[in-house]
C-alpha cells in the first residue's frame, strides 16, 4: 500500500540511496559521459581500469572527472521530506555505488548526512555488498532504506523498514508484494511526450532543405517526390541521434543554462540508459531508410554524422569554427537533397547557402550571449565565446546576410537563370524580401527578442511566414 511521507514514523538511522533516489540520475553515466565530452582520448585508458572490476572503473572516472554536484537533478520532493526527517532529529545516512569522492561531494553539498557509505575503488557498493556494509554497521534490521532499483531488493530484505523512491511500475509491484508496509514516494511515471521531445522533433523542419535541389531544378515528378520523403525521414532521424547524443554530452553545462536545464535529460526524466538506446536506434534507422537512395546520398548522411560528432565532441568548443561547422550542416543538407533526387548542384546555390547559413549560425551565437547577458549571467560555459564578442558577432552576421542577398542577385543575372525562368525578371523581388527578412531578424536579434534558434523562429513567426509564402509565389511566378 502507499503511504503518505509523515506516516512513516520509525527512529531509526535513515540510509539513503543516491543514484535514481536523490538524483534522477546515474553518476557513472554521467561521470563517463563528460569524460567523452571534454578527453575522449582519455576513454580506452580509463575503461581498462574495468579489468579491475566496476569500482576502480568509477575510482578512475572519479580522477579524471570533476562532477559539478550543485546542479544535479535532485528529487526536490524526497529531498524536501529529508530535510522534515533531519529537522527533528533524525540520523541520516548516505549509500551509494557511485565512488566516494562523489558522494562525499553530494553530501558535502547537501550537509543533510551523518555520513555516507560508498565504492571505494575495490569494492563495488551494490546489491548484497552494500546490506552486508550496511548491517554491518548498524546490525539487521536496525535501519531503514530509501532505493529504487531492482540491486535495493537485498538491502530492503536486511532493513527496518522499506522506503521506494522514484521506482518504476513494476517494481512498485514488486516491493509491495515482498513489503507490504513499504512506503512508496514519488513513483516513476513514464512519459512519451518526453522521449519525443528528447528527439526534438521541430529541429526535422530544417530538414526541408532536403526539397531545395529538386525544386530549384524544377524537378516535381512523383519519383522526385518519393526520393525526397525517404531523404526527410532519413535525415531526420540521423538528426535526432545526434541530438540524444549530444544532450548526453552536454550535460553539465545544459544544467546551468536558463532554458535547457529543462530539457528532459538534463532535468533527469529520462534514463540515460534509455538515451543510449534511442541514440542507436534513430541512427540504425536512419541508414535502413536511405539505403532506399543512391549511394552518394549515404555518403553525404556518413559525413554529415561524422561531422556532427566531431562538432559534439570539440568543434563546438572553438569560437567562429563552431559556426562554420553549424553552416556547414545546414548546406549538408542541401548537398544531401542533390544526391537524393540525382541533381547536379548550382554554385551559385551552394554560395548562396554558405553565407546565408553562416548568419543564422552567428544570430544563433549572438542570442545566446544576449540572452546570458540580459539575465545577468556569465561567459557561457562549454564555449569558447565571452559576452564582450556580442558587437563582433553580430557585425559578422550582417555582412554574412548582406553577402548572401548580393550572391542571389548576381545569380537572376547569370546565364544560369535563362533555362530556367521564362520571368527571369521577376525574381528581382525576392533579394527585397531577403533584406527585409535578414534586416529583422538582426534587430531582433540586437534586442535580445530571438529564439535560440532562428530556424524555430522562422517557423513560428507570422512576418517570416509570409516572407517564405511571398517569395514562393515570386518564384512560381518567374516560372
Amino acid at each position: 500500500m502507499d503511504l503518505a511521507p509523515d506516516e512513516l514514523a520509525s527512529e531509526r538511522p535513515l540510509v539513503v540511496d543516491l543514484d535514481g533516489t536523490l538524483i534522477r540520475g546515474d553518476l557513472l553515466m554521467e561521470s563517463g559521459f563528460a569524460l567523452l565530452s571534454e578527453a575522449p582520448l582519455r576513454v580506452p585508458a580509463v575503461l581498462a581500469a574495468l579489468a579491475r572490476g566496476r569500482a576502480a572503473l568509477k575510482a578512475r572516472l572519479a580522477s579524471e572527472v570533476a562532477l559539478d554536484v550543485a546542479h544535479l537533478p535532485f528529487n526536490e520532493t524526497f529531498l524536501a521530506w529529508l530535510r522534515a526527517e533531519r529537522s527533528r532529529g533524525r540520523p541520516l545516512y548516505l549509500a551509494s555505488a557511485a565512488d566516494r569522492r562523489y558522494v562525499a561531494a553530494v553530501a558535502d553539498r547537501l550537509g543533510l548526512f551523518d555520513g555516507v557509505f560508498a565504492s571505494d575503488g575495490a569494492t563495488n557498493l551494490k546489491g548484497e555488498a552494500k546490506a552486508r556494509v550496511l548491517c554491518a554497521a548498524f546490525g539487521e534490521g536496525c535501519f531503514d532504506y530509501a532505493g529504487n532499483a531492482t540491486a535495493d531488493l537485498p538491502v530492503w530484505r536486511q532493513a527496518g523498514a522499506v522506503v521506494a523512491v522514484n521506482v518504476s511500475p513494476s517494481l512498485r509491484r514488486t516491493v509491495l508484494r515482498r513489503f507490504p508496509d513499504a512506503t512508496v514516494m514519488d513513483p516513476r511515471r513514464f512519459d512519451a511526450l518526453d522521449y519525443l521531445r528528447a528527439m526534438r522533433p521541430h529541429q526535422w523542419l530544417k530538414n526541408l532543405l532536403l526539397l531545395v535541389p529538386g525544386f530549384a531544378a524544377h524537378r516535381f515528378d512523383g519519383a522526385m517526390a518519393l526520393a525526397c520523403a525517404l531523404a526527410f525521414v532519413s535525415f531526420s532521424l540521423c538528426a535526432s541521434s545526434v541530438y540524444l547524443l549530444n544532450d548526453l554530452l552536454d550535460l553539465r553545462h545544459d544544467r546551468q543554462h536558463r532554458t535547457k536545464r529543462h530539457r528532459p535529460f538534463a532535468a533527469g526524466r529520462i534514463d540515460m540508459l534509455h538515451g543510449v538506446a534511442m541514440c542507436a536506434a534513430a541512427l540504425a534507422g536512419a541508414v535502413a531508410v536511405g539505403l532506399w537512395l543512391p549511394l552518394p546520398f549515404l555518403a553525404v548522411l556518413g559525413a554529415y554524422t561524422a561531422l556532427t560528432l566531431a562538432y559534439s565532441m570539440a568543434l563546438k568548443r572553438q569560437p567562429i569554427l563552431d559556426v562554420i561547422t553549424l553552416a556547414g550542416l545546414y548546406g549538408m543538407r542541401i548537398v544531401a537533397g542533390g544526391a537524393a533526387v540525382a541533381v547536379s548542384l548550382s554554385p551559385w546555390l551552394l554560395a548562396f547557402s554558405i553565407f546565408f547559413f553562416l548568419c543564422l549560425a552567428l544570430v544563433k551565437r549572438g542570442t545566446e550571449l544576449i540572452d546570458r547577458l540580459g539575465h545577468g549571467g556569465a561567459d557561457p560555459p562549454g564555449r569558447g565565446y565571452r559576452l564582450a564578442d556580442i558587437a563582433a558577432l553580430q557585425a559578422m552576421a550582417t555582412a554574412s546576410g548582406y553577402v548572401a542577398v548580393l550572391v542571389f542577385i548576381l545569380y537572376i543575372n547569370s546565364p544560369a537563370v535563362a533555362g530556367l525562368y521564362g520571368h527571369a525578371e521577376r525574381l528581382w523581388a525576392i533579394p527585397g524580401i531577403l533584406l527585409y527578412w535578414i534586416s529583422r531578424v538582426l534587430i531582433l536579434t540586437h534586442r535580445g527578442e530571438m529564439h535560440d534558434d532562428p530556424v524555430v523562429f522562422a517557423a513560428r513567426d507570422r512576418p517570416s511566414l509570409i516572407c517564405a509564402g511571398l517569395i514562393a509565389l515570386v518564384v512560381l511566378a518567374s516560372i
